[in-house]
């Protein structure tokens, strides 16, 4: 139902704003993009200015984050000692904070998880929070996952009420370096992915909106969207970039837990525990909100 969440419970400029939300997100995006833009011909990687380079970092996390993308398309574990190996030595006493960087970047642009194997000592596994075909690629041949993209517009959706404009969309996807018919080196052309590609998968729903003169669309999520992830795994998803608890996000976590109960009602299963109201003031809630990953 598109106008579930846009009821009083929600402040209105929080609602019709989200991006005061969801700016932190945005920058981590950016940031991370612009880590992997370095190891690609600027030509292939227009945001690759977004993040300045001078970050000791930021290279051995570029380089990283190439290979686990490499290793994710093999589906094979990997070992910390294949790792090292990608990293200049003088890094290796640096090689978990690497780690970390390289695995937020993962989550937050392509939504894939690096986690511990506990099968084998020193080894990990990449997973990706949705499943989207041929691992998130989406289209044969070569390319990069596109699930955190994907959840990234669900979680803009989910902000706006269940339904967010076209317009609003590429408004907010602009922020990230990423425009309507320009190809971009992760993402490739943008418009057909969002309103061709997703939509053909079920994960987005694109219509116009109602009553519109001239015809003017939205999006909202689709049924694949429903039945694969919950608005409490984006928020999580959107907590996690911003190193808080899913509840900062207040009027959203409670929705979130509402909708939780309800599918856990359609299972058969326990309720979720209410949520406790919060009506925090506008400043607090953006002051919450205003930090990023390092």
């Amino acid at each position: 139902n598109s106008a579930k969440g846009r009821g009083p419970g929600l402040q209105r400029s929080q609602r019709e704003d989200p991006e005061r939300t969801i700016v932190s997100p945005t920058r981590s995006s950016k940031r991370a993009i612009g880590e992997i833009g370095k190891t690609h011909n600027s030509s292939l990687a227009p945001v690759s200015n977004v993040w300045s380079g001078k970050h000791s970092l930021t290279r051995p996390t570029s380089l990283l984050v190439q290979f686990l993308l490499h290793m994710y398309k093999t589906r094979k574990p990997i070992r910390k000692v294949n790792m090292l190996k990608i990293i200049d030595k003088k890094y290796h006493n640096r090689f978990l904070r690497i780690l970390k960087r390289a695995s937020d970047s993962m989550e937050v642009v392509f939504g894939i998880d690096v986690k511990k194997d506990n099968t084998a000592k020193h080894s990990y596994v990449l997973v990706s929070k949705m499943s989207l075909p041929r691992n998130g690629i989406v289209h044969r041949g070569r390319g990069f996952p596109k699930t955190g993209l994907l959840m990234n517009l669900l979680g803009v959706i989910f902000m706006k009420g269940n339904c967010a404009t076209e317009e609003y969309i590429w408004d907010f996807l602009s922020k990230m370096n990423i425009y309507a018919g320009k190809r971009h080196f992760i993402f490739g052309e943008p418009k057909k992915l969002i309103t061709q590609d997703l939509v053909q998968l079920k994960y987005l729903e694109y219509r116009q909106v109602p009553g519109s003169d001239p015809a003017c669309y939205e999006f909202l999520w689709g049924p694949r969207a429903h039945a694969e992830t919950s608005k409490m795994r984006i928020l999580e998803f959107l907590a996690r970039i911003n190193r808080l608890d899913p509840s900062a996000f207040h009027f959203w976590y409670e929705e979130a837990l509402k909708d939780e109960e309800e599918r856990a009602q359609a299972n058969g299963c326990p309720s979720v525990p209410p949520a406790v109201p919060s009506t925090p003031s506008e400043a607090e809630a953006n002051s919450a909100l205003c930090g990023s990953r390092e």
